[in-house]
């Protein structure tokens, strides 16, 4: 052995005798397994497509939304918060801008007024706000507790010309006994659109709505997977407003026949 101390890195063998050091041979493994990782990591995360409100019914245009009504006796929401929800998914309208309620909040504070109190109002406030038309609304039950229940009755008024009215039929809605909605009538001056609607989540129904709008908005993420738009008052008033806006602008839906009986919600 010679005079010089002898470091050895345990390594595999060259030809030759020489070991080659592992280190550099770590390194690489390690870039590859973090890169492995990384990649899978992305794969198992679902993509999410932008949600969307197909918006047949009206125009592009500006649309105001104007503080809930509370006609359901309950104290268990705040109406505002209850209107600010309605017009957050009011922006996933296409072809549509808002307007915030907290600016017909100022309007109607300026005036002395708690609310829009008849359609002429409604339409002086489009016109303060600048605004083509204006979403009123109430809510007429309300219960929080699981299966919630909530009823929305909105109206939709303005004097945009570019409205897409549709003439009343009453045929069509004495069928309609969970979902009304009637177009506008020539009796009321500005109604563009109205709808009125129980979302009994007890319903089989509503449940199979309330998955549908869970699956758009990611809910497998959830511990309480669909159900979480249920067992969350906040996210069950985001889906009564989801469905209220989609069928004030969107295509027609299915009719529920006088008299049926829906069935009871899956609760699994």
């Amino acid at each position: 052995m010679d005079g010089h101390r002898r470091t050895f890195v345990s390594g595999t063998t060259w030809a030759g005798g020489r070991r080659r050091p592992r280190v550099r041979t770590y390194a690489a493994v390690f870039f590859v397994a973090v890169s492995l990782l990384a990649t899978s990591g992305c794969r198992g995360r679902r993509v999410i497509e932008p949600v969307r409100i197909a918006n047949e019914r009206v125009a592009a245009m500006t649309i105001a939304v104007a503080p809930a009504l509370n006609q359901s006796g309950s104290s268990d929401f705040d109406p505002n918060t209850f209107a600010d929800l309605m017009a957050s998914e009011l922006g996933y309208a296409e072809g549509i801008e808002v307007i915030p309620v907290n600016r017909v909040l100022a309007v109607l504070d300026a005036q002395g007024a708690a609310g829009v109190a008849s359609p002429t109002h409604a339409l002086e406030l489009t016109r303060l706000l600048g605004a083509d038309a204006i979403l009123v609304f109430a809510v007429t039950e309300y219960d929080p507790y699981d299966p919630p229940t909530i009823s929305i009755s909105s109206q939709l008024y303005g004097d945009r010309a570019g409205a897409r009215r549709e003439r009343l039929d009453p045929v069509a809605l004495s069928r309609q006994a969970q979902l009304a909605r009637s177009p506008a009538e020539p009796s009321v001056r500005g109604l563009i659109a109205q709808t009125q609607r129980i979302f009994d989540a007890s319903h089989e129904s509503v449940a199979q709505d309330v998955r549908a709008f869970a699956k758009e908005r990611g809910a497998d993420d959830s511990p309480y997977g669909w159900r979480k738009f249920v067992v969350s008052q906040q996210h069950y008033i985001r889906f009564c407003c989801h469905e209220t806006i989609l069928t004030l602008l969107g295509p027609p839906r299915k009719a529920v026949a006088v008299g049926t009986t829906p069935g009871k919600a899956d609760k699994r």
